[in-house]
């Protein structure tokens, strides 16, 4: 449905936006691109929907080139942008139907009622979009983005500024639409969003990609798993027994931790406990973690960084 293809993005003042970006979305998916501020994320949808134009590199949507096939290639893409940038003055109803108008789509009040009553807003479509709240506002511009029927929807930060009952509402809504077959690519700052919704994840960091793997995936390689062990008595050091394992003392003392990679078969966690035990060391008690997206996005961009 979209392919990126050696993407990149300087500007006049040298600043490198984007670095060879390359990416295939399948139809029907929803993808997460997570990325801390700066790394390119909205330069990288500005640039696919043609509101920015790349250095280098190529887009098609649908198989229409967004260069040369402009038209085809921006119809089937509906943007929902971060900024809330609406006519204060307008009607609900009027700003989704003038949306729709703009790709040259012949009136449907049938399809702008669907779409308002599928965000909630049917009941405020006579209203002007000054009296609205926050997160209709949000809404709203979601409504805008679906009023040409398209059939890839970026989402950038949908979410920002929204309370968490709003949230999880959104997130049925990302869902239904995907459902119906609609590709959804969305950037957010919320890890959990990513964890709870997309099917693939994608990782920029300083303008590049430096990971694309499926959500599970990327959870099963990169994964770590903590074993934490509570001691009777603190100690000042590990005993020279164990000095083969990687264990870390912490809690001063009293807090015994073993970090290994869930995927090695031949971690034996009853062996390493057997050894603490004929060591002299005693636990009173244990506990297992395992390490979260949020982790994992943050040691990837931690180790991108300090190769940089």
């Amino acid at each position: 449905m979209l392919s990126v293809s050696n993407l990149s993005k300087k500007y006049a003042s040298g600043f490198s936006a984007l670095k060879n970006v390359s990416l295939e979305i399948q139809p029907g998916e929803i993808f997460a691109l997570l990325g801390p501020n700066g790394a390119g994320k909205t330069t990288l949808i500005s640039i696919i929907c043609g509101i920015v134009n790349a250095s280098e590199g190529t887009v098609t949507v649908g198989g229409h080139d967004n260069v040369r096939d402009y038209r085809a290639a921006r119809a089937m893409i509906g943007l929902v942008p971060q900024e809330l940038t609406t006519d204060a003055f307008e009607s609900v109803w009027d700003t989704v139907s003038f949306s729709r108008g703009l790709f040259g789509k012949p009136a449907n009040p049938q399809h702008i009622e669907k779409v308002l009553k599928s965000l909630s807003l049917w009941d405020k479509k006579d209203n002007k979009i000054r009296t609205l709240s926050g997160g209709m506002k949000r809404r709203l511009l979601i409504a805008k983005a679906l009023s040409h029927e398209p059939q890839v929807l970026f989402l950038d930060e949908p979410t920002a500024g929204v309370d968490v009952a709003l949230r999880r509402d959104m997130w049925e809504l990302v869902r239904s639409l995907r459902d119906t077959g609609v590709t959804i690519i969305l950037t957010t700052h919320y890890i959990e969003e990513a964890e709870e919704m997309a099917d693939r994840i994608g990782v920029i960091s300083h303008g590049e990609l430096i990971l694309v793997e499926e959500k599970a995936e990327l959870m099963r390689k990169l994964g770590k798993k903590q074993l934490t062990l509570n001691l009777q008595q603190p100690l000042a050091e590990l005993p020279a027994a164990l000095s083969g394992y990687q264990l870390a003392l912490s809690g001063e003392g009293s807090e015994l931790t073993y970090t290994y990679d869930g995927r090695d078969e031949s971690v034996d966690i009853v062996g390493l406990l057997k050894a603490i035990s004929d060591a002299g060391v005693a636990f009173k008690d244990l506990q297992t973690s395992q390490s979260s997206l949020e982790d994992i996005f943050v040691d990837l961009v931690k180790d991108r960084s300090a190769s940089a």
